[in-house]
């Protein structure tokens, strides 16, 4: 596994792409309203982030149709947009990707459609706060199992289970690279791998579902990814680097 180390000039450029990313995620989660449809929200993303002088990186990416991934309700991730209407009550997973001058931006939040229910709002929360939670916890010199192990204890201790099959992943002049980052503890052993190492960039995911942590790709749109219990689903992402030690998020806005 051959993970990048990347200088300062990069990571700067890196912080670029992914802050179009997060404006563009602020600008939906502000105005995506019930009464839309899947493709309009699509639409106002995809016009939005171009508008940041940013390509969509999703689109057409492995023969993806569209710019955002939006992944409603028991979607989990990979959700096609379409003329699905949304409504009150509903939560729509959000994941966009950037391009800017070859560097690369990913994040994904999942947010409410009008009032939601108490169990979705712990859904919601779960995901979010594993995410901000394993931020905390990375240091140089920790184990990328060591990080999945934590995010899976987190997870579970809520009462979730993570999916299984995918993860969070490496970026830089591509959209997907080494490592690999599953959000459960594959194998017994937390103490082998690689270490994370100051200048690495990579995405945290947190993708949960409620029993069954086992993955159904949807044979018609060959994306959507569902949970075999077909219950309700959330998804977070940030991209981070590792600068001094810890990791700096790239995709987010400054308060």
């Amino acid at each position: 596994m051959a993970i990048p180390l990347r200088k300062a000039r990069d990571i700067e450029k890196l912080r670029t792409a992914g802050l179009a990313v997060a404006k563009t995620l602020q600008h939906l989660e502000q105005n995506v309203k019930s009464g839309m449809t899947l493709l309009e929200v699509d639409k106002m993303g995809e016009d939005f982030l171009r508008g940041l002088g940013a390509r969509p990186a999703f689109k057409g990416l492995y023969g993806f149709p569209n710019a955002v991934c939006t992944s409603l309700n028991e979607v989990i991730i990979h959700g096609v947009p379409d003329n699905t209407v949304l409504k009150d009550g509903d939560i729509l997973g959000i994941d966009i990707g950037s391009e800017i001058d070859g560097w690369y931006g990913d994040a994904a939040i999942t947010m409410p459609i009008g009032k939601i229910c108490e169990a979705d709002e712990e859904l919601i929360a779960c995901s979010k706060d594993a995410l901000y939670y394993a931020i905390d916890i990375i240091k140089q010199g920790m184990r990328f199992k060591e990080l999945s192990l934590a995010l899976e204890e987190f997870i579970l201790g809520r009462g979730f289970v993570p999916l299984v099959k995918f993860c969070g992943h490496g970026i830089g002049r591509e959209p997907h690279c080494d490592p690999e980052v599953p959000n459960y503890l594959e194998g017994k052993n937390s103490k082998q791998g690689p270490k994370i190492k100051n200048g690495m960039i990579f995405c945290i995911e947190p993708m949960i579902c409620q029993k069954n942590e086992t993955p159904i790709v949807n044979e018609k749109d060959k994306w959507s990814v569902t949970s075999t219990d077909g219950l309700r689903t959330s998804h977070y992402e940030h991209q981070v680097a590792m600068v001094n030690g810890k990791a700096e998020i790239l995709t987010q806005l400054k308060n």
